[in-house]
């Protein structure tokens, strides 16, 4: 019957904690929104995570690839869930070339499930000098730095 109590403690623990690890994880995301890092350390380190699919899902003619995430990872940037994570940078093994001209700049961003004003408020909020534009009016927004 102890036992029983414990787990049940250590099962409502882990539930109490939950919320707060993916906040960690999500605020460190954030963080590189600064636009101070580089396509390569953004898109390897969710690699290493296991949180994107280490190969891209898609590559646009320009050269941008889209990374999926991972099938039961919840990513989130700025308290908004991630559908696609993006990243580009000329003569990086790391990323696959497109058929047309490649954009001129490193890029490296992700689409988030939200609309544009909203993610642009968050953006803000933080001080971030990410770029935010709408993909899709109402559904999907990206937030980029550099490209």
């Amino acid at each position: 019957m102890a036992r029983r109590g414990a787990l049940g403690g250590l099962a409502a623990f882990a539930a109490l904690i939950a919320p707060l690890v993916a906040h960690a994880q999500s605020s460190t995301r954030d963080q590189q929104f600064d636009c101070k890092s580089d396509p390569h350390t953004f898109i390897s380190t969710l690699i290493d995570d296991k949180s994107i699919d280490p190969e891209p899902s898609r590559v646009e003619a320009n050269s941008v690839n889209a990374f999926s995430p991972v099938q039961g990872t919840r990513l989130s940037a700025f308290g908004f869930p991630i559908y696609v994570v993006l990243g580009y940078d000329r003569d990086d093994t790391l990323f696959k070339r497109g058929a047309g001209k490649e954009i001129s700049s490193p890029l490296y961003g992700v689409v988030v499930s939200a609309p544009a004003e909203k993610v642009r408020s968050r953006v803000r909020e933080a001080n971030s000098d990410a770029t935010v534009q709408s993909v899709v009016p109402m559904l999907l927004t990206a937030i980029v730095c550099g490209g």
